[in-house]
């Protein structure tokens, strides 16, 4: 694997922990059970969910170094579930240590296995690069959901353009979006990758700050409004598709 690739995505996991960890610091007690705006889930439940996906993805690394593979969670999506309410009715400080040494761990874990990046693990039946790209995803996506300081708008460039990429699988089937970020060159995503959709049936224009189009493409509002264009005519936003994943549905 191209060393460079490695090391960019480190660094990726080392600040979205750090940031991650400063942001739940700031929280003060009474604030975790404040709602958030995924469904169903309160501050506590975002910590809980980011903790347990830190201990998943460590475990999935550390199996991996060992030629193992393990299921991402015990008991799989339902223990997942349980898991999350259970931690989620935790003191505060108490959350917040465990979600602090979880972090640390994994993106730790990562780090020590960097000879390793290519060995298998279970989830989405990738590899370990897989699972850091997950966990980079997860670390700063839910920094955000929190609201607590931190928004989409904080996002690197980098990881925004890593984001759209992944996310094209949630273009509608038969449309191509042409994303227009600000100030930069357009980029054009279909379902099946991206490229100039010869087979799309028609292309939508979306347009906009660029963490503005990565939060809509993971189902986040943006900071800012987006345009979206059909042959030069203003349209709503495309419903997107479900969220490219093996386990979660958030």
């Amino acid at each position: 694997m191209i060393e460079h690739l490695i090391r960019e995505v480190s660094a990726g996991l080392a600040v979205s922990g750090e940031d991650l960890k400063s942001t739940v610091r700031g929280l003060d007690d009474d604030s975790f059970g404040a709602p958030t705006a995924l469904p169903g889930w309160s501050r506590a439940h975002v910590v809980a969910h980011a903790e347990g996906i830190s201990r998943a993805m460590q475990r999935q690394v550390e199996h991996a170094v060992q030629g193992e593979t393990i299921d991402l969670y015990d008991g799989g999506y339902e223990g997942r579930v349980q898991a999350i309410e259970a931690r989620a009715e935790r003191p505060a400080a108490d959350q917040k240590d465990a979600l602090a040494a979880a972090v640390d761990d994994a993106v730790g874990a990562f780090e020590n296995a960097r000879d390793h990046w290519e060995a298998k693990i279970s989830y989405r039946d990738g590899t370990v690069y897989d699972g850091a790209l997950a966990l980079w995803r997860e670390l700063v996506i839910h920094a955000s959901d929190l609201d607590a300081g931190t928004t989409s708008r904080d996002w690197s460039e980098r990881f925004c353009h890593y984001l759209i990429d992944f996310l094209a699988a949630r273009v509608p089937e038969g449309t191509a979006l042409k994303l227009q970020p600000m100030g930069e060159e357009p980029i054009t995503i279909q379902a099946n990758g991206s490229g100039s959709a010869p087979e799309a049936t028609h292309t939508l224009v979306v347009s906009g700050a660029l963490q503005d189009i990565a939060a809509w493409l993971a189902g986040r509002e943006p900071v800012g409004g987006l345009e979206a264009t059909d042959a030069a005519e203003a349209v709503s936003l495309p419903e997107l598709g479900t969220w490219p994943a093996a386990v979660s549905p958030r």
